[in-house]
């Protein structure tokens, strides 16, 4: 819902992209893909920075921009912030990259597909090319949860295509972030046989599944990106032994190889050409990523890296009101 009628309203405008990229998906994930576009009232685009918004898990561009009761979703925020000056003028692309797995993390995967190739190489030039707007230095990402740790991620591999992010509550410290969850999973598994696919159609089956159905699916998604065996259903495989939970280390390390923490070093002189850096998280995070967040503002620091961290009195979910800051930050270091 909006909660000002009176401000003048962005277009959204619905594209498809036929995806190339994602063709060797393991998952049986459709290639053609929608994508959501946000254009300021009275603008078309040309010339106007581009700030693409990925979802968490569960999520998807497309949820961003649906109606919200007692919210504003994201283009009626996008309309409050610029219609008061707060925001310069962005265009804002939501893009559908749910996936049979329920999520993603937005990198090149064997097991999910390419979709870090699809969002730079497919998606941002049809927009682009469409709307008049980004190109070098005017291309920014902003996402949560594991939309942030695409943010961050991003900000590491691809610092050539992207000159600002912001990474709120995002997925990093993998040994915070995931390791806790291995038994949660296992459990999940065993009321199935052990069966990576029989759990997986079961989920798929069912209408409402519980909370811990979904979250041990985000373990096997996860699996599926970091380490995917082009062997086993779906690509899943976990770096525990399925019966001890006993880590593998070998497999364990293929995960960190991921971890923007434990690849900081390597990409410095990479985060140091953005234009911004934009990390939060809720000091009450119930997957305790506000410590991990803590580990990458230190990182940032020890670097000289210009950034801007803040801690906020919430939790993990319903944080869409953080973007009332992030946003105009974003839009005024692209413009």
């Amino acid at each position: 819902m909006r909660r000002d009628y009176s401000l003048p309203q962005g277009a959204i405008h619905r594209i498809q992209v036929q995806s190339e990229a994602l063709t060797s998906n393991m998952l049986s994930d459709h290639t053609l893909r929608d994508v959501d576009v946000y254009v300021p009232h009275g603008h078309d685009g040309v010339g106007l920075p581009i700030i693409v918004d990925l979802a968490g898990y569960t999520g998807s561009g497309l949820s961003r921009t649906n109606w919200r009761g007692f919210d504003e979703n994201v283009p009626a925020r996008l309309d409050r912030l610029i219609a008061s000056g707060e925001m310069q003028p962005c265009v804002v692309v939501f893009p559908d990259c749910f996936t049979r797995l329920g999520g993603n993390q937005y990198i090149n995967s064997a097991a999910m597909g390419n979709w870090a190739d699809f969002l730079i190489k497919e998606m941002l030039p049809k927009i682009e090319g469409r709307f008049g707007c980004g190109g070098d230095g005017k291309r920014g990402v902003i996402g949560k949860s594991s939309g942030g740790y695409a943010a961050m991620i991003h900000a590491m591999l691809y610092a050539d295509t992207w000159s600002a992010i912001a990474c709120h509550s995002g997925d990093m410290g993998f040994e915070v972030a995931y390791l806790p969850d291995m038994p949660k999973a296992l459990r999940a598994l065993a009321k199935h046989d052990g069966s990576v696919e029989k759990f997986v159609g079961a989920v798929e089956e069912n209408h409402n599944p519980s909370h811990d159905d979904i979250h041990a699916l985000m373990i096997l998604a996860m699996g599926a990106t970091y380490d995917p065996d082009p062997e086993a259903f779906c690509g899943i495989r976990l770096p525990v032994d399925l019966h001890t939970c006993e880590l593998d280390k070998s497999r364990w390390a293929k995960w960190l190889e991921w971890d923007p923490l434990h690849i900081f070093d390597q990409h410095i002189e990479d985060l140091k050409s953005l234009k911004g850096i934009w990390l939060d998280c809720g000091d009450v995070d119930q997957f305790n990523f506000v410590y991990v967040a803590r580990r990458m503002q230190n990182k940032l620091n020890g670097a000289g890296i210009d950034h801007v961290y803040e801690e906020f009195p919430d939790d993990h979910f319903s944080i869409d009101y953080r973007y009332d800051r992030s946003l105009p930050y974003l839009a005024d270091k692209l413009s």
